[in-house]
């Protein structure tokens, strides 16, 4: 049963918009508001009729010496298929997904202590294609961080230097794929965080399409710019993963009603020789670029060439102002939908999950101080720019991200895909635990140059492994038109073959070829 507000509760609510109620105001409104809110009682009962329970599943949290690199949130071994084309495959679900029955922290203490009652449709079709899940894998703290430090859990350590960054904020799902520790893995992706990730711990990453995969148990942090994918040590897995966790499943407004799905790993078996791939200039160069991992993307590229494509450079002049547009979208997105509205927000028409918005709500206010630097951050400066500006420069950034997509797909209209360094460096050292603010922000959000843009337009983009600099991984990052991930996939496939496969970490510090 609803609470019913007493005279107090009328005037804090009333003071939340500003409005002046005398006295006799607030005795005049009571009783209509108490009658308006039997409606909430009505619905209460009838949600218990058709709320699902939570399955009965083990779950571990493990100890240090039984979580290598700390990526472990929770370790399980969940199967509900013998068959399918994921038959003993061991896969880790970033802890921002949803797994009936397992706990879920998405890397904060503001969600800790809260178990979903159903799984997220990517887990169901993963366990549906016979796979293993092999538990959760830590994420950072509510997904706002490239670096693999604002984990509540702790820093999530990369298996070619433990002393450097896993990448975020899908940070232990690189860190068990690239160790070996499980076959596959989810990473969600708004930022980069499926792509950061793979570049660190030199393993694949696909953001698919905006919409291609749904969303649907995932928590959210901005609408537009939601993504699941695949992590994975070859490019034929992310295929086979992406082809398992593709296509509409009725709950999420994300995805286009007319979605059809390609056969990923078909597809990987047609030539690539002949497609033409545009290396985006402005992809390279930044700033803080480290000129070994410009100088690895490009000798890719040559590569891609010798295989047969066709390879030319290309300017594509808005990239420059991609990251300008993530920045207001993903800060006051965030701000509003992540943190105010409690994760779901509110106008979609999409599968909520009103036990998570509870918990959550009711814990992050409890206690705002839990949130992470990074995260207190954003809502420093979204909070402000909202109240003085009420959105105005939100409004404007969604409107110039159709520029921004145009951008690409006039580029797009003349070659198959874009290529550019998926980071503009190597992993980068894990801040010290006592490290000033001045020092963790930065490395949360020092690598998004490249990768932010597209979480924007929504085009796919697969990061793969381009080789070494000073022993660390460097990722380059193929981009194609929106819904043909397998083009992307493809030339990825391209790259992997010609190279005769990607660097792993050895046991010591360091990397070593397959």
């Amino acid at each position: 049963m609803v609470e019913l507000p007493d005279p107090d509760a009328i005037s804090a609510a009333a003071r939340r918009y500003g409005l002046t109620l005398t006295a006799a105001d607030r005795e005049s409104f009571q009783p209509f508001v108490h009658g308006l809110l039997g409606s909430w009682d009505v619905v209460e009962e009838l949600y218990a009729q058709i709320a699902p329970t939570a399955p009965e599943r083990k779950w571990t949290r493990p100890a240090n010496l039984e979580n290598p690199y700390n990526a472990w949130y929770v370790t399980t071994e969940i199967r509900e298929a013998a068959d399918g084309p994921l038959a003993g495959r061991t896969v880790a679900i970033k802890d921002n997904t949803a797994v009936g029955g397992v706990p879920m922290m998405n890397g904060s203490k503001t969600l800790e202590g809260f178990t979903p009652s159903r799984d997220a449709t990517i887990v169901a079709r993963l366990l549906a294609a016979g796979a293993t899940i092999a538990g959760k894998a830590v994420c950072e703290d509510l997904c706002f961080s490239g670096g693999s430090h604002t984990s509540r859990t702790g820093p999530v350590r990369n298996p070619w230097d433990e002393t450097r960054s896993a990448g975020g904020s899908s940070s232990g799902s690189g860190a068990l794929v690239a160790s070996g520790i499980v076959d596959l893995a989810t990473g969600g992706d708004q930022g980069g965080s499926v792509r950061i990730p793979a570049a660190y711990c030199g393993i694949v990453g696909h953001k698919p399409t905006h919409g291609l995969v749904p969303y649907t148990g995932a928590f959210p942090i901005e609408q537009t710019l939601d993504h699941l994918g695949p992590m994975t040590r070859t490019v034929a897995d992310a295929a086979l993963m992406l082809g398992v966790m593709a296509g509409r499943d009725g709950f999420d407004p994300r995805q286009p009603a007319d979605l059809t799905v390609d056969d990923y790993a078909g597809a990987l078996s047609r030539s690539a020789e002949g497609l033409r791939v545009g290396v985006v200039t402005e992809g390279f160069g930044h700033p803080n670029s480290e000129p070994g991992v410009d100088d690895r993307v490009r000798e890719a590229t040559e590569t891609l060439r010798e295989a047969g494509l066709t390879v030319e450079e290309v300017s594509v002049p808005w990239h420059l102002h991609g990251p300008r547009i993530w920045d207001v979208i993903a800060t006051e997105g965030a701000a509003a939908q992540m943190v105010e509205a409690n994760g779901y927000g509110m106008n979609w028409q999409g599968l909520y999950d009103p036990e998570l918005i509870e918990h959550y709500g009711g814990q992050w206010r409890a206690n705002p101080d839990e949130f992470s630097q990074t995260v207190q951050f954003v809502l420093l400066t979204g909070g402000y720019s909202m109240s003085r500006y009420h959105g105005k420069h939100y409004a404007m950034a969604r409107n110039l991200a159709a520029h921004l997509r145009r951008a690409y797909d006039d580029t797009l209209a003349s070659y198959d895909v874009l290529v550019m360094p998926t980071l503009p460096v190597t992993a980068t050292a894990i801040p010290d635990a006592d490290a000033p603010r001045e020092e963790v922000i930065p490395r949360a959000l020092e690598m998004l140059a490249n990768t932010a843009t597209f979480d924007v337009t929504g085009h796919p983009a697969t990061s793969v492994p381009a080789g070494l600099c000073d022993g660390r991984p460097v990722g380059m990052m193929i981009i194609g038109k929106h819904f043909d991930d397998a083009t992307t996939l493809r030339v990825a496939h391209t790259f992997e073959q010609a190279v005769g496969g990607f660097p792993t970490p050895s046991t010591t510090t360091g990397g070593s070829l397959p």
